[in-house]
């Protein structure tokens, strides 16, 4: 065993590291194999071989951020913006339970049309169908995150996208670092399952910066990580910068479930973006979940972060199919069950 090999193993062991070691594992690739099984191993012993499904309903893609990676920006007047009402909602759930999930993932632009009491009435419309529900509908304040959790919401998922304040805010135009903080820490604090993530590839990003991530998601106490390459938009700023590594990412994912063992880690879109096999190959690092769309056929065209998503030509029920098959062919299992994350370290 080389020495980088003793660091990953150590850190899988004690589910801590040094933010030096953390850089020295990400800048060489010539452990990734060891990394991966590794992360594979960890998964297996504490969350074992099952793989919650989630159904993804993204009820509108207006927005009113200008974030610069994201093709929902409000400053992208080349798209085309759409806004469910509560009964499409509605109808796109019970179409989930039909599929069989556990839980509904409600995920938005920052549309500020769904109110504080337009969100509560479709969370209680959804918990009333026996789900989980976890939203990503972005910064809140205490008092709303408060009222969602009341009218039945479970988990949040709010994503950092990355720890370095500096780059954080060149990203997130008219945005405030310590707010976004302020947000998952409140998350925590009401007992939400809390989700947050970052970016991988972002311009101007360092090592060190994503290092500085994976221990932040440590801080946290984060229940689930979303994380995956950084896909440029051609209808945004960053449009000619370069796309996210697949396999960097997939190490950040695998080091997070290292220090994190029994949280859960969803398998992104953006990874079987760059590549056909991505979310395999991310089930197969330290990964335990999946989030297929259910959004009807229309929206999911135009809810645009980033082009090429993957699944965009597959219905519902195709998608289901083919994951569950593919699943199923590396030796996993489809849960049953709603999926929360069960602390066992």
């Amino acid at each position: 065993m080389t020495e980088l090999e003793k660091i990953v193993q150590n850190i899988a062991d004690n589910h801590s590291a040094e933010k030096s070691e953390l850089v020295r594992i990400l800048a060489d690739d010539s452990i990734n194999d060891f990394l991966f099984k590794t992360a594979d191993a960890v998964r297996k012993k504490y969350v074992g071989d099952e793989v919650h499904l989630r159904g993804l309903i993204e009820f509108s893609n207006i927005c009113k951020c200008s974030c610069k990676y994201c093709g929902l920006r409000k400053d992208n007047l080349n798209t085309n913006r759409y806004r469910m009402d509560v009964e499409e909602i509605l109808s796109l759930a019970k179409k989930a339970k039909e599929y069989n999930y556990r839980t509904i993932v409600l995920q938005s632009g920052e549309d500020s049309f769904f109110s504080k009491d337009k969100m509560c009435k479709i969370i209680e419309g959804i918990k009333k169908m026996d789900f989980a529900i976890t939203l990503s509908i972005g910064e809140k304040s205490f008092e709303e995150y408060e009222a969602y959790k009341s009218a039945g919401a479970d988990r949040y998922l709010l994503r950092i996208e990355t720890t370095d304040k500096s780059l954080y805010e060149k990203l997130h135009p008219k945005m405030s670092f310590e707010n976004r903080k302020r947000c998952l820490f409140d998350l925590k604090k009401l007992g939400y399952e809390t989700g947050t993530g970052c970016l991988v590839g972002l311009p101007k990003q360092t090592l060190d910066s994503l290092a500085g991530d994976i221990l932040f998601f440590k801080e946290l106490g984060a229940d689930m990580i979303g994380l995956g390459p950084f896909i440029p938009n051609p209808e945004t700023p960053l449009k000619n910068e370069k796309t996210g590594n697949l396999s960097l990412s997939i190490k950040v994912m695998a080091l997070t479930r290292l220090l994190l063992p029994d949280i859960n880690i969803p398998a992104t879109t953006a990874m079987e973006t760059l590549h056909p096999e991505g979310r395999i190959l991310a089930l197969q690092s330290g990964a335990n979940v999946v989030m297929p769309n259910v959004t009807c056929e229309d929206c999911k065209q135009k809810y645009e972060i980033y082009p090429g998503k993957a699944g965009l030509n597959n219905t519902p029920e195709e998608y289901k199919k083919v994951i569950t098959e593919r699943i199923k062919a590396i030796g996993r299992t489809i849960s049953t069950g709603y999926g929360f994350h069960k602390k066992t370290f």
